[in-house]
């Protein structure tokens, strides 16, 4: 069982910048491999980025390709987002997940309860 916990989340002006933490509880973090994802009012979840377990692969959704990344520390069992030149389009909450059987098809087995990220223009 793996219990994942979001923070960083708030209110940033556009074309600032947050960092997103997720703290992730049991000794079989550096086993897993992470991902975030979002979800807007009224839309449907997506993808945002993910990195393997080892942390030496990482994937971006194109609309956060060059202003996003994540990375991880396994030593704090800690994963993050940091999110530059954000955006209006980038409001929503994001939600931190773990997995350790799907990476190909992009399946996860837990998730975190997600924190708001709100972006003003």
């Amino acid at each position: 069982q793996v219990q994942l916990v979001e923070s960083g989340g708030g209110l940033v002006q556009a074309g600032g910048s947050l960092r997103l933490s997720c703290a992730a509880s049991g000794r079989t973090f550096s086993s897993y491999y992470m991902g975030w994802f979002r979800q807007a009012p009224g839309k449907e979840r997506e993808f945002v980025a993910r990195i393997s377990a080892l942390g030496s692969t990482t994937d971006y959704a194109d609309s956060v390709k060059g202003r996003f990344t994540i990375s991880r520390d396994s030593a704090k069992n800690t994963v993050y987002l940091q999110m530059n030149s954000l955006k209006p389009e980038d409001t929503a909450v994001y939600y931190c997940a773990a997995g350790n059987s799907g990476w190909a098809r992009g399946s996860y087995d837990y998730w975190g309860q997600g924190t708001q990220v709100t972006v003003s223009s």
